[in-house]
């Protein structure tokens, strides 16, 4: 179905990344990680990234991006993109191709996944169930599932960071009331997302009668990291019980008795932050369903560019996934 080479690309609001496969089961070979907003379009950046590896001209390609998936094109939630894929297909000379939406190739890539390239937050829980799901704030904040029936992968895309997001206690109702809306709602995205993270931060402050904040997320992390801030510190242990929270929201979402895997851009980064015990205290608290919640297992991906592995397993092993193959590839 994907003749090789095969690239892969995962495209996100901020970055895009390239990888190239030569041979079917062949490493991945990276090519290029390229701001988005630096180029036009998907194929001036792929254009760009191919440039960078010589006389490399792939035969497939099998991409995923930050936006709702409309069979072969996708609209960037949070960047000027449209990326059609029988337009790329001509553009690059290609024989065939796929795009999905960046979390629903997330989820497709946990099968691939090496176990050392995941931290267990619930030790001793195994998956007990065909569901995972898999979410993470980035640029945005993405959720899928997946799923497994005789003997093929299904995955489940959604666009669950996009429903509204309350607070549980009167700290966090403070705390709302300062926080800027998005759109004029209070989102899961809005709050749990880089962007978000830098709104909590200001919102915290306000509430606290602290001086107000410039920093964006990037700084934000940085300074609780190395122990120089502790409002910064505050504000990522406040950011990590809301993921907990809307992950376990998830979680019983899709009934995910196969577990629940924490990916995207930053929570890998506050891995030295995550007081596992606290998180899956946060994930588990679910009346009158907390039972249900306390036997999931939950995984941080700490495998870099786990989602390329998970494409190039797509194009080595096609038949394995059950998707609308007719009208998502993008030649006849």
């Amino acid at each position: 179905m994907f003749a090789y080479p095969l690239l892969v690309a995962d495209i996100g609001g901020t970055n895009a990344r390239f990888a190239v496969v030569m041979e079917p089961g062949g490493p991945l070979r990276p090519l290029a990680q390229l701001h988005t907003g630096s180029y036009a379009s998907l194929v001036a950046a792929a254009e760009a990234a191919l440039g960078r590896a010589g006389d490399l001209f792939p035969r497939s390609a099998i991409l995923c991006a930050a936006g709702p998936c409309d069979g072969r094109r996708i609209k960037l939630t949070n960047a000027t993109w449209t990326i059609d894929g029988p337009e790329i297909a001509d553009a690059l000379s290609l024989d065939q191709g796929l795009l999905l939406n960046d979390f629903e190739a997330q989820a497709l890539a946990l099968p691939a996944l090496p176990e050392h390239g995941l931290r267990d937050l619930t030790a001793g829980l195994a998956a007990h169930g065909p569901t995972r799901v898999v979410l993470g704030p980035g640029t945005g904040l993405g959720v899928a599932g997946l799923t497994e029936a005789a003997g093929r992968f299904i995955p489940l895309p959604s666009e669950g960071g996009h429903v509204d997001f309350a607070p549980m206690d009167a700290a966090e109702a403070a705390i709302w009331t300062a926080l800027e809306r998005v759109e004029g709602r209070h989102t899961a995205e809005s709050i749990l997302s880089g962007p978000g993270l830098a709104r909590l931060h200001r919102a915290r402050l306000a509430v606290a009668g602290g001086e107000s904040s410039t920093e964006e997320a990037p700084q934000i992390v940085e300074r609780a990291l190395a122990g120089q801030d502790g409002e910064c510190r505050e504000t990522v242990v406040l950011f990590l019980r809301l993921v907990a929270r809307f992950a376990g929201d998830m979680a019983l979402t899709f009934g995910a008795a196969g577990g629940v895997y924490l990916a995207g851009g930053i929570l890998p980064r506050l891995a030295p932050l995550i007081d596992a015990p606290a998180f899956v205290a946060a994930f588990a608290d679910k009346p009158p369903v907390a039972a249900f919640a306390k036997a999931i297992p939950v995984r941080l991906v700490t495998t870099p560019d786990a989602v390329l592995y998970g494409l190039a397993a797509i194009g080595r092993a096609p038949e394995r996934y059950a998707m609308e193959w007719e009208r998502r590839l993008w030649r006849p």
